[in-house]
């Protein structure tokens, strides 16, 4: 696993090449984190609703923040990345954060191989939606086929989504943060990738909100806070609200 994630993701010492990280000293009104979406197009467009009829009578800022893996294993991949490049629901600043599966089809996409890890979690369900229903042997023949069927757009997207997005209390992220390491110096392939364990601390005075791994509900604990609850398997999509005096509130969409 390692060794795959250096060909999938810059060297930690090539900060030029990492993803942009986002850092504001200052939170709206409202923060709304929805987790892992994997394809669940109808899903998302129910928990955007659920969202702004929560926020309505709110006249400060309002955001919605996705961690990351809109791609893979559910069935509208193409539809929810086309909907995440669209203007957000009226009234609200949307962010979208980086996940694992965004850097695995970046790296098919790169160099197609009916052999390639990402094609064994979820890549077949990407590439159907997008049309795709065979794989060509040949890596240059697949490349051409991809290049016609998977718009410009949304490699864009895949390509510039930050892995990172903080403001005063909170830390929001697709998998994790290394313990002890400034956020400035936070490598890509630990944001992306890293999964909750018992030795894991969270920086002082910050709550750490990810998703990546999976849970029955909303899971908050001491630092850290999941809120991936796996909708393309359960059919449960989660979101948590984060108002200014830190007080949270969990949404769902099933």
């Amino acid at each position: 696993m390692k060794q795959l994630l250096r060909r999938l993701l810059p060297a930690r010492n090539d900060r030029s090449q990492g993803r942009q990280k986002l850092f504001f000293d200052r939170r709206p009104e409202l923060i709304y984190v929805i987790g892992d979406v994997h394809g669940c197009m109808s899903l998302l467009r129910k928990m955007e609703r659920i969202i702004a009829a929560d926020a309505e009578g709110c006249e400060g800022d309002k955001w919605i923040v996705l961690l990351g893996d809109y791609v893979d294993r559910g069935p509208e991949s193409a539809a929810v990345l086309d909907h995440l490049l669209s203007r957000p629901p009226a009234g609200f600043r949307r962010f979208c954060l980086a996940g694992n599966h965004e850097q695995l089809m970046l790296s098919y996409l790169a160099a197609p191989d009916p052999n390639h890890f990402w094609l064994g979690l979820g890549g077949h369900d990407t590439l159907r939606s997008y049309g795709l229903y065979e794989i060509a042997e040949r890596s240059s023949s697949m490349k051409a086929l991809l290049e016609s069927h998977v718009p410009s757009e949304h490699v864009d997207f895949l390509q510039t989504a930050p892995s990172l997005l903080a403001v005063p209390g909170f830390v929001f992220v697709h998998g994790g943060i290394r313990s002890g390491v400034p956020l400035e110096e936070q490598a890509d392939e630990d944001l992306l990738w890293l999964r909750p364990s018992p030795d894991t601390t969270s920086p002082a005075n910050v709550i750490v909100v990810h998703g990546h791994t999976p849970v029955d509900d909303v899971e908050i604990s001491p630092g850290r806070i999941n809120v991936d609850t796996g909708a393309y398997a359960t059919g449960l999509l989660s979101c948590i609200r984060i108002d200014r005096n830190n007080d949270i509130v969990k949404l769902a969409a099933s």
